[in-house]
């Protein structure tokens, strides 16, 4: 098991506000957070500041709380079903180790929050550059609380922070044979990008050519996540398909896994091979390990679980979509557009932005979509019905997505927010929409950083997912 800590940008800045002070002394605060259970991590969701009041805590170069500011949190907690974060500052930059005193602090402390709150403490410090390090006080099989470092700390909203703890994940390097590969980024930008768990979400024509394109920029950690089989109809479109893989009854993840592990540059490269939807419970864990979901799927119950992903569990998705309208009498072409966005708190989600219709998602978790009378009964411009393609289209929808996770996790000249991008095939044209936001009675923002603790279900069976794994285990071919 593996340990992060993620932030809502907002809480972020108020935290770094109130813990860097301008008189070079430490500083301490409490918060509140949820749980969010990945298949192999868990991570603690910071969702609320506790600031101290008038005599809580002393300043006298390092920082001290006093009881009453802890009995006052622990109560708080309890109101709220949260767990407890300790949060102090240290006067250096990067990922911060403990003290002496900063062990002590937290050591003594973790009994009485697990024994209040049911959840192990968590503590974090900050270093003066806005970097954060953070660990878990488990309850071991003796009964004693033992420190678990986490790997990564995240801050997430219309920018894209991450500190890493190096010892648990070092700085990939190219394979020898591409040492001398020079980025168009600064080394640190591309330590940042290479130790990412990036997370693939459906592994068509346009997964495919992402995970290649990932694979490619040094990447270390990519997880495929799609039911499918390959099958014939995908030859045209998916990459590296071939008619051994239909004949074969090779699943996407399979095939894909093994292209990438020749063409990716980063040394002891790993790909994760996940035969399961995102609307399944164990395909919804798996994604909650990544630090990033590229979301290429086109069914709006998919797309309903990736934007409750990106808020209550603060993991940006960067989506893409794919329109082609064609006249039903003549076949003639209308109109194809492709838009990319990210989401996540601090900006619009899939149903407010128009990317997929909520009432659609019933039909969808009631097998509807999957009965073709359903469909043949729908009009023949009807959306649910349109799903010509072509891997020129795809090609280039690839390429806003991987632009978009880019300029996300890059930042160049500090810029992580270009909008939403939407290209118009016929008149060669780009919309940009920026300062996108939710409508005023969106569901979404209120479940911000609420994790396991959101209070409802996305996930359910899925009758097409599990019949394609059966079949594959039937034709005795992965």
């Amino acid at each position: 098991m593996s340990y992060s800590i993620a932030f809502p940008e907002d809480i972020n800045k108020l935290a770094i506000n109130h813990l860097l002070r301008n008189d070079a002394q430490e500083d301490l605060c409490f918060a509140l957070w949820k749980p969010s259970s990945g298949s192999s991590r868990k991570t603690a969701l910071i969702h609320e500041l506790i600031l101290p009041r008038e005599n809580e805590r002393l300043i006298h170069g390092n920082a001290s709380f006093l009881p009453q500011y802890i009995e006052r949190v622990i109560g708080k907690a309890l109101e709220t079903n949260s767990g407890i974060a300790f949060m102090h500052s240290h006067l250096g930059p990067g990922w911060q180790d403990m003290s002496y005193d900063d062990y002590r602090a937290e050591y003594s402390n973790a009994p009485a929050v697990f024994a209040a709150t049911g959840l192990p403490f968590v503590g974090l410090t900050l270093g003066t550059d806005g970097a954060w390090s953070g660990r878990f006080w488990n309850k071991n099989h003796r009964g004693l609380f033992q420190r678990n470092w986490c790997q990564s700390v995240r801050v997430v909203g219309t920018s894209f922070s991450v500190t890493f703890m190096d010892k648990l994940l070092p700085i990939p390097k190219f394979k020898s044979h591409l040492k001398e590969t020079v980025s168009p980024w600064k080394p640190e930008q591309q330590a940042k990008l290479s130790r990412l768990r990036v997370g693939i979400i459906g592994t068509g024509s346009v997964g495919s050519i992402v995970g290649e394109a990932v694979s490619r920029i040094g990447v270390k950690h990519i997880k495929l996540i799609d039911f499918d089989t390959v099958e014939l109809r995908n030859l045209g479109r998916l990459l590296h398909a071939t008619l051994r893989d239909v004949k074969n009854r090779t699943s996407k993840v399979s095939m894909l896994a093994k292209a990438y592990k020749k063409i990716a540059t980063a040394e002891d490269f790993q790909v994760s091979e996940k035969e399961w939807s995102i609307v399944e419970v164990e395909g919804f864990q798996e994604a909650l390990d990544c630090d990033v979901l590229l979301a290429c799927v086109d069914r709006p119950w998919p797309r309903q679980v990736l934007n409750f992903i990106a808020y209550a569990h603060l993991i940006p998705v960067i989506d893409v979509g794919i329109a082609v309208n064609v006249n039903p009498e003549d076949r003639n072409l209308l109109g194809a557009d492709w838009k990319a966005q990210i989401i996540g708190p601090g900006r619009q989600c899939l149903e407010c932005s128009g990317q997929y219709n909520a009432g659609f998602v019933s039909t969808e978790r009631e097998g509807h979509l999957e009965d073709p009378r359903y469909i043949q009964s729908l009009p023949k411009n009807h959306t649910l019905r349109q799903n010509e393609n072509v891997f020129a289209f795809s090609l280039a929808a690839a390429s806003l997505q991987v632009l978009q996770f880019l300029s996300l996790v890059i930042s160049p000249l500090g810029i992580s927010d270009i909008g939403q991008q939407n290209y118009h095939f016929v008149t060669g044209r780009m919309d940009i929409l920026e300062d996108q936001h939710c409508k005023h009675n969106c569901l979404y923002p209120s479940v911000i950083a609420l994790g396991d603790f959101a209070g409802f279900t996305v996930t359910g069976k899925h009758n097409k997912a599990e019949l394609a794994r059966k079949q594959r285990k039937i034709s005795g071919f992965p």
